[in-house]
């Protein structure tokens, strides 16, 4: 189908299947050319020499969204509600990385829980604003969702997976658009890093209803003993978690198992990486003037190498 009757026709068919919100989106056919994301610092680790500050970016995080085509602006901790509503409708997506803070009461878990609330007003109000979470991030998105810590030890400490993909994967917004050999790697090939040690089970997200009204489960992993969430979309709003990291294959080198850097895994990366970039170009916030713009960007730090051995081969550092 072609012309005026396809267009209606998508409008109409994303409607149906995502709701108003996404529907708003579809509608409006402006995209943002020049994105910003937003990737949230937390705390720095106690036992990081070479830590500078308070809190800490992973460079790979910043790499894994520039090289998809978006420009990153650190979000810090530690500042007031009124700074980060000025952040959020400056920046055109939010990146909740991985890490090891606790996701209930650190400075890290209060302004996600800002900006988590800001977005859901936002996209309700059509204004649309997509969120992302690696590992710590899907962690933190499944705490503010169920306002409970429903997570659960599973032996997944440097381990590399395939994705158990669900029927649901193939229709998804964050799948679909990925190439068929792309998806089968994914799912036949131990190229997903896993390095955490907390997981959303399958049992837990199933016994709570604003967990399963919520998000639609892409993928599944086991352990060995418990079957867990590895990827996840919300049903109504642009947010996407995966536990695994698609940051680390082409960005982070230390030589331990889960560590994966083969072709399929590079393009794993740079395929969600595009997708995520993709959600933002939707977004049609702006920073008020060049020189705050200019001011807000990751370029303005340089980032610390912390040698080959480390979990974290660069880290930007902040007061």
């Amino acid at each position: 189908m072609r012309g005026p009757a396809a267009a209606g026709f998508s409008v109409l068919t994303a409607f149906l299947l995502c709701g108003p919100l996404l529907c708003a989106a579809a509608r409006s056919q402006q995209h943002n050319d020049r994105p910003i994301i937003g990737v949230l610092a937390q705390e720095n680790l106690s036992d990081d020499q070479f830590a500078r500050g308070s809190s800490y970016i992973a460079a790979s995080y910043v790499k894994f969204l520039e090289s998809a085509g978006a420009r990153v602006a650190p979000i810090r901790i530690n500042r007031t509600e009124e700074e980060y509503i000025k952040i959020f409708n400056s920046i055109n997506g939010l990146l909740l990385p991985g890490g090891d803070v606790d996701i209930q009461t650190s400075q890290f878990s209060r302004a996600a829980r800002i900006f988590y609330n800001l977005a859901l007003k936002a996209n309700d109000a059509g204004d649309y604003f997509p969120i992302w979470g690696t590992c710590q991030g899907f962690q933190q998105l499944s705490v503010l969702t169920a306002r409970k810590n429903l997570l659960t030890l599973t032996q997944t400490k440097a381990v590399a997976l395939p994705l158990i993909l669900t029927p649901a994967a193939q229709s998804s917004r964050l799948f679909r658009s990925f190439p068929r050999d792309v998806l089968q790697s994914l799912a036949h090939e131990n190229i997903t890093s896993n390095f955490h040690s907390w997981s959303l089970s399958i049992q837990n997200y199933t016994r709570n209803a604003k967990l399963k009204r919520f998000y639609r489960v892409l993928s599944t992993n086991s352990d060995g003993e418990k079957e867990f969430i590895s990827t996840m979309e919300a049903y109504r709003y642009p947010f996407y978690a995966v536990q695994w990291h698609p940051e680390k294959s082409p960005f982070e080198w230390i030589d331990k198992p889960g560590m994966v850097h083969t072709v399929s895994a590079v393009r794993i990366s740079f395929y969600t990486g595009s997708f995520f970039v993709s959600e933002a170009l939707k977004s049609q916030h702006r920073f008020s003037n060049a020189a705050e713009e200019d001011r807000a960007l990751i370029y303005n730090f340089s980032p610390v190498y912390r040698g080959l051995s480390a979990i974290f081969i660069q880290n930007y550092y902040f007061d």
